[in-house]
């Protein structure tokens, strides 16, 4: 249960303003003098894989720099307490401090838009629902659209799903705790899953899962502002993050905290598993662990994965001199079309990542 709210949503928005104010006003007043100029940044507050922007100024016209991602700028190694350069941990995700849950189906079984159905999982079903404000040892299995999951505990061992979508659009999951009491066999298999891959429009935001085998498993949507961490394992597992297993609608799984204590499989994943992989944005993450802690996209002899960003994360050596066991990325091509790595740093130096 995290101690305040402060959402790490706003803070990095004032991490990044700050520093973009004060060149967008020394821009102005060199432009002001009618120079022609390049602009490096080397001031400890950004960390950036791109050549040195330039504004050139003439009679007729100005152009200016256009900015690339990179991560949060921070003070160095904020694997140790990450809420304190503004990413997701304990303190900040979860179910807020003070929040009275009702137990269902002990307190309460139904609201509007929802049931317990005895056969053993809170049921989701209405348009628009909000489920809020209590705790469960039970699924909740989402089949309506529009619906809010809010301030909401599940503690779940076992192979199932915490929270679970079904051909749902817009479905909000947001500062909840997803977990089981255990790390052994008994895990929970996944924390919030996707079932048929087809929901759209999905956001996760500010949830803690730990305990799981896989913390996120969609194809679709946003998801941001999460601690995911402290891994289950049963024998057969492959251990993920965030995973995804093809598809080209848009995705962005952005500013999450991920740690994965156990040698496979990784913090962030985008597999074919059932297609190309496409349209996804991987930004501004703190990654740690894993084989590799975040994979690519691109199957060994599947289809071209294109439009993949992975920008301004930070990797993290928590576990693995490397990021994960073997290397901080793996399955990437470079050079596939709209295909980005720029901007992705080492968490207790701040150097570039180079070489994908």
């Amino acid at each position: 249960m995290s101690q305040h709210r402060q959402p790490s949503r706003a803070r990095r928005t004032l991490f990044r303003a700050g520093p973009l104010l004060g060149a967008l006003i020394v821009i102005g007043g060199l432009l002001a003098a009618g120079g022609a100029w390049a602009l490096t940044r080397n001031d400890g507050s950004a960390h950036r894989e791109t050549a040195d922007p330039t504004v050139s100024a003439s009679s007729s016209a100005v152009s200016t720099p256009v900015a690339t991602p990179l991560a949060t700028p921070t003070p160095r190694n904020c694997t140790a307490s990450p809420h304190l350069c503004g990413y997701p941990d304990a303190t900040n995700t979860g179910v807020p401090t003070g929040t009275t849950l009702q137990q269902v189906p002990g307190q309460v079984s139904r609201g509007k838009g929802w049931y317990y159905d005895p056969r053993g999982w809170i049921e989701v079903d209405g348009k628009g629902a909000v489920l809020q404000d209590v705790s469960t040892s039970h699924t909740i299995d989402i089949t309506g659209s529009d619906v809010t999951i809010k301030d909401v505990r599940v503690t779940l061992s076992g192979n199932n799903f915490g929270i679970d979508l079904r051909h749902t659009h817009n479905v909000i999951i947001e500062d909840s705790d997803i977990s089981s009491p255990y790390s052994g066999p008994n895990r929970l298999m996944v924390g919030i899953k996707d079932v048929f891959g087809d929901s759209t429009g999905t956001k996760i935001l500010q949830n803690n899962i730990w305990h799981t085998a896989t913390g996120v498993q969609v194809a679709a949507g946003l998801i941001d502002d999460n601690y995911i961490h402290d891994f289950g394992y049963r024998s057969g597992d492959h251990v993920n993050g965030v995973t995804v297993n093809g598809g080209t609608t848009p995705l962005t799984i952005e500013h999450n905290t991920i740690f994965v204590n156990l040698s496979q499989t990784d913090a962030i994943s985008l597999f074919e598993d059932f297609g190309v992989e496409a349209n996804k944005v991987i930004e501004d993450n703190l990654v740690a662990g894993g084989s590799y802690s975040i994979y690519g996209g691109q199957n060994a002899g599947g289809p071209t994965a294109y439009n993949i960003r992975i920008i301004g994360n930070r990797f993290s050596r928590k576990y693995y001199p490397l990021g994960g066991q073997f290397g901080p990325l793996a399955a990437f091509n470079s050079h596939a079309r709209g295909n980005v790595w720029s901007g992705n740093i080492w968490d207790d130096s701040e150097t570039v990542i180079r070489g994908f």
